[in-house]
């Protein structure tokens, strides 16, 4: 049982991360001392595994959704019970295809757009109103379309 009364986040994919990218960056650290590329790039390569590592962690189940997990969740021995559907709102499962939303299907209705009228302002100045005819793609928009 935990010692603290709220969930604080500590997954095994989070702590695991958190050490490599540790790693990582200390290596960038002493490249930038040692002005050394290959430390630099050595660094940037370990943090990008730190990166991926998390990820798979994530998906596998050792991580934790957004938000507050239930309370019988929130030990660090646990595992995510709907890791394999997915989170809703989790970047993460989405970039690997899980956890989407299924988006309502697209209709197309016409647009209901008045005729085209014609006044006159007594000047002999006509000023006919725009139309829009058929409601398609690449239908007549504009003045005079009848």
């Amino acid at each position: 049982m935990s010692m603290h009364p709220y969930d604080e986040g500590h997954t095994v994919a989070g702590w695991t991360g958190v050490a490599i990218a540790t790693v990582g960056t200390s290596v960038m650290g002493v490249g930038v001392c040692t002005v050394s590329p290959t430390a630099l790039v050595l660094g940037g390569v370990i943090d990008v595994l730190a990166l991926l590592v998390t990820w798979a962690l994530h998906l596998s189940g050792w991580g934790k959704p957004p938000g507050i997990r239930p309370r019988a969740q929130w030990s660090m021995r646990v595992r995510d019970p709907h890791a394999r559907e997915g989170h809703p709102d989790c970047l993460g499962c989405r970039l690997a295809g899980r956890g989407r939303m299924a988006s309502p299907p697209v209709t197309s209705t016409p647009l209901s757009v008045p005729p085209s009228t014609l006044t006159s302002d007594g000047t002999g100045m006509e000023v006919r109103g725009a139309a829009l005819v058929g409601g398609q793609p690449g239908a007549d928009v504009g003045r005079g379309a009848s």
